[in-house]
This record gives C-alpha cells, sequence and structure tokens, in this order.
C-alpha cells in the first residue's frame, strides 16, 4: 500500500514517516511540508539521514494513493475533507476534528464549526484496546490525544467493571514536543526550561474524549514538565466498593492480557515499579501500574507513554495495520531504549 503524510514537516509526523519507512506493508510514498518543499525529509527529520532518498512535496503535488494520514492544524482536516477521501481510499486523522461524536460537546472545548455529520459518522475511534472490531476494514479513523489515550487504557476497565465512583481526577504530565513545532512563548526554551507549568486548570479539552470512552465524569488537569517526549497520567479514584488489590489487578489482566502494546507494571520495590514514560521513548507501548491506599478507598492508576508514538503516530498505524487485516504489530516491534 502506498501512503501520503501530510502536514510531514512535525514533530508527530516525523514519528508517522519513521514508521512507515520500516513498514512491511506500507510505502511513504509521498510526504507534504510548505516549508520544506523540495528538499529531503531529513531537513525536518536528521535522524532520517541516509534513509530515504524522498523529499517533501506540496499538496497540489499530491498523486492518488491507498492510505492518507493527516497531520494536520486541529479544524483544517474537517474543511477539506472531500478532497483527502478521493486521495486516498483510507483516511486517518490525527488531529481532534473527528473524535468527539456529539456536536454539543465538541462545542464546549473547541473552537470553530463542526465537521460535516455525514463525515463525522464515517470516523471509527482509534483506540485499538476499545474498538478492535470496529477497525477492522474502516476507512476513516480518528486517533486520540496522547493524554487521552493514556487516560482511556488507565480507566476503561475499571469503568467497565463498574468500580469506579466519580469524579476520577486525572493529573497528566506531558514533555514539550506535545506543544507541536512551531514555537510560541509558552514553549519558548527560556520560558519553559525548569518550569512546572499547568496548562489548563479547568475544562482541558482531552476531557471530554476520556469521558466519551469511559462514561464517568473527569476533572483533569495537565502540567507541562522538564521532558521532550511521554505522557504520564495519574489517576485518583474513588472506588465504588470496597476492594482488594488481587481483584483489581484481575480486572487489568483480563482486559488487556491479549493486547501486545499494553503492559501492566507490578514490581513492589524496582525503581521502575511506577510507569514513567522515559523508559518507552519511540515504542507503541502504554505501561500501567497502580497503587491501592491502605484503608481501600483511594486508587491510584498510572499510565505512561510516548505522546508522540503511542500517544500519535504509532497508534495511528496500528490502526491500520487492524483495519488492513496484517499483523497488529506489524512496523512497531521497538522496545524503546534504557538508559535514555
Amino acid at each position: 500500500m502506498k501512503a501520503a503524510v501530510i502536514g510531514a514537516g512535525g514533530y508527530i509526523s516525523g514519528e508517522l514517516v519513521r514508521l512507515l519507512l520500516q513498514h512491511p506493508h506500507l510505502e511513504l510514498a509521498q510526504a507534504t511540508s510548505t516549508r520544506h518543499r523540495g528538499r529531503l525529509l531529513s531537513a525536518a527529520h536528521p535522524n532520517l539521514r541516509d534513509q530515504s532518498d524522498l523529499c517533501f512535496v506540496s499538496e497540489d503535488q499530491l498523486a492518488p494513493c491507498d492510505v492518507v494520514f493527516l497531520a494536520m492544524p486541529h479544524g483544517a482536516a474537517a474543511k477539506s475533507m472531500d478532497r483527502w477521501s478521493a486521495l486516498a481510499p483510507r483516511v486517518v486523522d490525527l488531529s481532534a476534528d473527528f473524535r468527539l461524536s456529539d456536536p454539543s460537546v465538541r462545542e464546549r472545548y473547541y473552537p470553530g464549526a463542526a465537521p460535516d455529520p455525514a463525515w463525522q459518522s464515517r470516523f471509527r475511534p482509534g483506540i485499538p484496546e476499545l474498538y478492535r472490531e470496529r477497525l477492522r476494514g474502516a476507512d476513516h479513523i480518528a486517533v486520540p490525544g496522547c493524554m487521552a489515550n493514556a487516560a482511556i487504557l488507565a480507566l476503561h476497565p475499571l469503568a467497565e467493571a463498574g468500580l469506579v465512583r466519580g469524579p476520577v481526577l486525572v493529573d497528566a504530565r506531558t514533555g514539550s514536543s506535545g506543544g507541536g513545532r512551531t514555537p510560541d512563548q509558552g514553549s519558548h526554551h527560556p520560558e519553559r526550561s525548569g518550569a512546572l507549568r499547568i496548562a489548563k486548570p479547568h475544562g482541558h479539552r482531552h476531557t471530554a474524549e476520556i469521558e466519551q470512552a469511559c462514561g464517568v465524569p473527569v476533572r483533569m488537569t495537565v502540567t507541562a514538565v522538564e521532558a521532550v517526549r511521554g505522557v504520564q497520567a495519574v489517576l485518583h479514584i474513588t472506588p465504588a466498593r470496597e476492594v482488594t488489590e488481587r481483584e483489581l489487578w484481575a480486572v487489568y489482566r483480563a482486559a488487556y492480557r491479549e493486547e501486545p502494546f499494553v503492559r501492566l507494571v507490578r514490581e513492589r520495590s524496582a525503581l521502575h515499579r511506577i510507569p514513567e514514560p522515559r523508559i518507552l521513548g519511540g515504542s507503541n507501548y502504554c505501561d500501567i501500574g497502580l497503587s491501592l491506599g491502605p484503608e481501600g478507598d483511594h486508587l491510584i492508576v498510572v499510565a505512561a507513554l510516548d505522546n508522540l508514538v503511542k500517544g500519535g503516530a504509532g497508534n495511528a498505524v496500528q490502526c491500520v495495520n487492524i483495519a488492513s487485516g496484517w499483523d497488529e504489530t506489524a512496523g512497531l516491534r521497538f522496545a524503546g531504549l534504557h538508559p535514555a
């Protein structure tokens, strides 16, 4: 299958390009960038030196292909979906345009007009662990946000089992690459370095994605930390009834024992007993761990992932693997680095 990446000069699209260049079934045929048009991929992504002779093209140079990945600013994909669907029979959107199915909820969290309902209805949610059967054969896929994906994977098994008394507090920490490649005052190094900056104390847009997937009320804070990659979501949960740690682990094992990219972290005394994103850089894994308070009335669940891979590009490729009937792990077996 020939693939095109629209908006391929960014951080998340750079990881998408990297994954496609080594994929056994997908061939990266086109990558667009207005800024880097006519230059090699390594002009934007120096880690890809000598990996490809492909050059960036402009959008008006695109030829029909089999699958198109949209790594565009929020709002851009929805305005031009007729064009992208005419370009390729399978469209994967990595923006927020088609993540929320309820227009009234979307209006609360995102400015601008809602997508055309006809297009919205065609998109399947890109969370393999929850919607694998809906992804089989899917031709339009909406990939979730990085922090939302971590929190959903951490919360959904408990919500599905009826073990959550809401609201749930999601305290997420994220590295600077989550802000994208275009700098602003908040991402400027002298302003960000050494800071612990809360992005939005109330009403963070990923809240809606978590509530949509898990069906429980959520309160969310997001803190920018001194890191480039990674998301760590710490969920504070009040159990709906008395539970034991053994019962909780049984719930997670039942949910994820067959999942190739979710790992349960149960070490009791090791340095890495709590999931952390640092060792997950470049990988498509989400690590999940938990701690139940001695009184049994306060549960902490921690999920960690690489925001650019399992939080974006890798998850998108995983969804296409499923939709195409391939091995779900194709092109995604990299285990991360340690130390990093």
